[in-house]
């Protein structure tokens, strides 16, 4: 009798890869890597020395770190952790009772400017570690120029440098990601299920790429992604103080969308006074364009994983992002992996709107010009948006386009076996 995975594994399956395959084992150096390294080091360093001790350790306004500081303190001093006045602009602590277990040790030392730098210096740290991993799993080598030019274009874009500014966690929570993405891709089920748990634990954005080893029936990532944020928050309840607050004041606040400092189609509706009937339909479209998006993708699933995962996992996450409750442009930090397909034979960003999307949710430029405040301020509010649906419709777009190509292409190649001229595809009369 043929295994659930067997039949799994010829349905919706495209013939071919897209890609050539990387091979990890003899890691690719390209002939410009004496030069490009020449360059690219020294601006790497130079960036990642100034985002850090420059950057971040002047701050802003913006602090999530003192805001999970004096809530780890609050736990730790046996205080409840979630008493703070919610309908306030402030930056809130929003982590739940597990992932406040799992920060604790952020708590520990008293000296508040030392715990803040060593936070920061970990993210960053994260950040460079996140880019040699990807470095690695697209088949390059940590000597290649890729590596440094990576490093160097991170932290260039608004993303690591709010992260870092602000002081928050998602350096880290970068490279949680990027770990899962190569445990997954490595078969290390049990542990790609640990590291995606933990990042669902502390942002729970992180769920929905569940779907990938879900739909390879790969049951022990799902139950690793599930099992970890479940048994945190059963531990911590009765240790965190204050915990079933999180429930009765912070779950309804989280509810809430808010009219600033969100990029989300859903705080965009909220700034403008959209109609809802006009909110829920624009919602709809693009739930089912990323729906769409999906199901064209998994046709490579098991011919191309490292592109379906690369691909579909930014998808999916830009989705979050655009159809959630809260955005915020920083988030786009974790679409790094998806940009990594440039390295590829076959990739989204292959094409310019991508790069557009890309430069309207990655770029530091302000945008506000006293010549046209108002118009401008929007676009400064809300380039993230536009640039989140762009990708939305540009990675269905292309999925689309290879779906189609693959069609053509078997067409042709049923055509020669007819001994017959192969019909000439759509494209062919432009």
């Amino acid at each position: 009798m043929t295994s659930p995975t067997a039949r799994l594994k010829r349905l919706w399956v495209a013939s071919s890869p897209l890609t050539d395959s990387v091979d990890e084992a003899q890691p690719r150096r390209t002939r410009w890597d004496f030069i490009g390294n020449s360059i690219a080091w020294p601006l790497a360093v130079m960036l990642v020395l100034h985002r850090v001790f420059i950057l971040a350790v002047n701050g802003s306004v913006t602090d999530d770190f003192t805001t999970v500081y004096s809530a780890i303190r609050r736990s730790i001093d046996g205080v409840p952790v979630y008493n703070e006045i919610y309908h306030h602009v402030d930056p809130h602590y929003l982590y739940n009772p597990g992932a406040t277990l799992l920060l604790t040790p952020l708590g520990w030392s008293t000296d508040f400017d030392s715990a803040r730098l060593g936070f920061i210096i970990v993210n960053a740290l994260a950040i460079v570690a996140a880019m040699a991993l990807l470095t690695r799993l697209f088949g390059f080598s940590l000597r290649s120029l890729v590596w440094p030019t990576s490093i160097a274009l991170a932290f260039l874009t608004e993303s690591v440098r709010n992260t870092l500014i602000f002081s928050n966690i998602n350096g880290i929570l970068l490279l949680a990601l990027v770990a899962f993405l190569w445990l997954l891709l490595h078969g290390h089920s049990w542990w790609a299920g640990i590291v995606i748990g933990l990042a669902i634990l502390v942002k729970p954005q992180f769920a929905p790429l569940l779907f990938l080893p879900a739909v390879k029936l790969d049951w022990k990532t799902v139950v690793g992604g599930i099992t970890v944020p479940v048994a945190f928050n059963i531990v911590a309840w009765p240790l965190v103080p204050g915990a079933s607050d999180y429930l009765t004041r912070l779950v309804p606040y989280l509810g809430d969308v808010r009219d600033y400092a969100n990029s989300s189609l859903a705080g965009f509706a909220v700034y403008f006074g959209m109609p809802p009937a006009l909110e829920s339909i624009l919602w709809l479209i693009f739930a089912a364009i990323v729906g769409i998006g999906v199901i064209v993708l998994l046709r490579w699933r098991y011919t191309d994983p490292l592109l379906w995962a690369t691909t579909t996992s930014g998808l999916l996450l830009t989705g979050v992002f655009f159809l959630s409750s809260l955005g915020q442009m920083y988030y786009s930090m974790t679409l790094f992996p998806l940009m990594f397909t440039l390295l590829l034979r076959t990739s989204v960003f292959h094409t310019w709107p991508a790069w557009l999307a890309a430069y309207l949710f990655l770029t530091p430029d302000g945008w506000i010009t006293n010549e046209a405040p108002d118009l401008t301020r929007w676009l400064e509010y809300f380039r993230g948006t536009a640039g989140w649906a762009m990708l939305l419709i540009i990675i269905t777009t292309c999925a689309l386009s290879w779906w189609r190509a693959e069609y053509d292409d078997a067409g042709r190649r049923w055509s020669k076996g007819k001994g017959t001229e192969p019909a000439l595809s759509p494209r062919s009369h432009r």
